[in-house]
């Protein structure tokens, strides 16, 4: 049974790789972003597979797809990220509860970001758990949606950097790709905390005005 479900996953996925290229990779992860079903692992290990082990292609080749994800990543954070801040909480429970999200989940990232703020959208997306649903407290607290698209743009792109990267070297050992993300997980979790804590270190410093002694002269 395992396997024909992995031969379904690859014949669709080569299905929509060889009309697409590209442009069918960021269409998956729009969908994956919006709506957090379908695994990013898979979708951009099988295109570092697929689309440049398989042709052949130099490995620079990685950066340039991890651009083209990464904007698919940001539509469909963006998707997510207006229905929250258009529909507010209630749509988002309903929305939660229809694609199987446990809304505790839900309240714990909504948590972190009113503590780490940009900080956790940017550090977020290289955080599997936290990736695809950070975008809905964004959009709840009505983050200045530029600012958003920034942060998540440039975070995507070095997640999908990272597994495409990973999937081009693996080749058609493309199920170790999700494997190997969750042996690096604590890792990644570690660099992100640093990141954050670095990154709301050095944003305290920028709002914190420096005290500057004020010398009274004698009348």
């Amino acid at each position: 049974m395992i396997t024909e479900l992995e031969n379904t996953i690859l014949s669709a996925t080569q299905t929509i790789y060889d009309a697409w290229g590209w442009f069918g990779v960021a269409m998956l992860l729009v969908f994956e972003n919006a709506t957090g079903i379908t695994p990013s692992e898979l979708i951009l290990g099988l295109a570092g597979w697929m689309l440049i082990s398989q042709h052949q292609l130099p490995p620079s080749m990685i950066f340039l797809g991890g651009f083209y994800a990464a904007l698919g990543s940001v539509l469909g954070a963006s998707i997510a990220y207006w229905t929250a801040r258009l529909g507010g909480r209630p749509l988002v429970n309903r929305l939660a509860r229809w694609v199987r999200i446990d809304l505790a989940h839900i309240d714990r990232a909504e948590a972190q970001f009113h503590r780490w703020g940009t900080g956790l959208v940017l550090v977020g997306r290289i955080m599997p758990g936290v990736r695809t649903l950070i975008s809905i407290p964004a959009g709840l607290a009505r983050m200045p949606f530029i600012t958003f698209f920034v942060a998540t743009f440039l975070g995507a792109y070095v997640w999908c950097t990272l597994l495409i990267g990973a999937g081009y070297v693996l080749g058609h050992e493309w199920t170790l790709v999700s494997a190997y993300v969750k042996q690096s997980l604590p890792y990644l979790l570690a660099g992100g905390v640093l990141a954050l804590a670095g990154y709301f270190w050095m944003t305290r410093r920028v709002l914190v005005p420096a005290v500057v002694p004020v010398h009274v002269e004698d009348n």
